[in-house]
């Protein structure tokens, strides 16, 4: 739980150097929220989980063949909803 005012503050006096955020209370976090122009704030697409190197390795074998065949890639992210 993220008291986002407090953390905004904190940043900004130097208590925390910066931060990566992937999970927000409104998703997709809004185009005007100030997470996004923070220079002290990284904002990653929802991303944050547990990698399991065997289903890992798939995807990205699947996503380098349908790159060769010029097909979509599994789990791109979409930049229209602002990631």
């Amino acid at each position: 739980h993220l008291n986002q005012a407090d953390f905004l503050a904190a940043l900004d006096r130097g208590r925390l150097a910066g931060a990566t955020l992937d999970v927000f209370e409104q998703e997709p976090l809004p185009s005007d929220h100030p997470f996004w122009s923070h220079p002290a704030i990284t904002v990653t697409p929802h991303i944050a989980a547990i990698c399991d190197p065997g289903s890992a390795a798939g995807q990205i074998a699947e996503n380098i063949r349908r790159a060769r065949a010029g097909e979509t890639l599994v789990n791109a992210v979409d930049l229209s909803v602002g990631y």
